[in-house]
């Protein structure tokens, strides 16, 4: 591991005044430590903003769940207000890596690193989500953009996320047996004006499966999706899975979501 300059900031201010074209936010390090200690990534600056007060913690409201950037995993999964709100939501958190994981990592964390196999950002795209930045907000369909790759610019940290509150939601995985990242992870959300369904691990970022949805806004129930046509074309296919092998999976974590709804 390189050497580098590590800084604690007491605000979002400060942070962001830290910031430099070499540097990263730290605040779980689920992906940032190990990939600096591997030589994957170096920086010059690494800015803890774990004990930024602003940035951690839940908010309900009659027609969202406002999640600080900050918050722990297993704080969503163990939320009673969020298990009322959006069950699914606490649900996934629960399922996301083991227990060490999930006290130490954090949303925020989770959505800036937008791995193609992370199981939040399906929550992101299935429930409208918005994400507060020190200088904006994006809506989720244009925050990721492809792997390891959002629309957060240099500096920029995430402040919270927001999850619209649907009809109904479900999130469905298939886990790789080691790390619990998704294989594949469908996530359906019906609200009131549409379904979405976001689909994760099966291409290189996350999206909604449009097709799917479509079908589902017309009929949400788990027969309607057998004559959806999921094409095999750009999946993601390794030594877990081929592409086709992903494609109709697609269909069947959407099916088990629907009817878990």
């Amino acid at each position: 591991m390189k050497t580098f300059n590590y800084h604690t900031a007491k605000d979002v201010k400060e942070a962001s005044k830290l910031a430099s074209s070499n540097s990263a936010y730290l605040a779980g390090g689920m992906t940032t430590i190990p990939s600096m200690k591997l030589g994957l990534a170096s920086y010059k600056d690494i800015i803890d903003i774990k004990g930024i007060k602003s940035l951690s913690g839940i908010k309900i409201s009659r027609k969202s769940v406002k999640i600080g950037s900050t918050t722990k995993h297993a704080e969503v999964a163990n939320s009673k207000d969020v298990k009322k709100a959006i069950p699914s939501l606490a649900a996934l958190a629960e399922g996301i890596g083991d227990a060490q994981v999930r006290n130490r990592g954090t949303i925020g964390g989770s959505i800036a690193n937008n791995d193609p196999s992370a199981d939040y950002p399906s929550a992101c795209i299935a429930l409208n989500a918005i994400i507060h930045t020190n200088n904006r907000k994006i809506d989720a369909d244009k925050f990721f953009k492809g792997t390891f790759e959002t629309a957060l610019k240099s500096g920029e940290i995430i402040e919270a996320i927001e999850f619209s509150i649907p009809e109904k939601s479900n999130y469905q995985k298939y886990p790789n047996p080691a790390s619990r990242y998704a294989i594949v992870g469908v996530y359906v959300a019906k609200h009131k004006d549409g379904v979405n369904v976001g689909v994760t691990g099966a291409k290189s970022c996350v999206y909604n499966d449009k097709n799917i949805a479509k079908t589902l806004s017309n009929n949400f129930s788990s027969s309607a999706i057998s004559n959806v046509n999921v094409s095999s074309s750009g999946m993601n296919s390794d030594i877990h899975a081929s592409a086709e092998y992903r494609a109709n999976m697609i269909k069947v974590f959407a099916k088990k979501a629907v009817e878990a709804c």
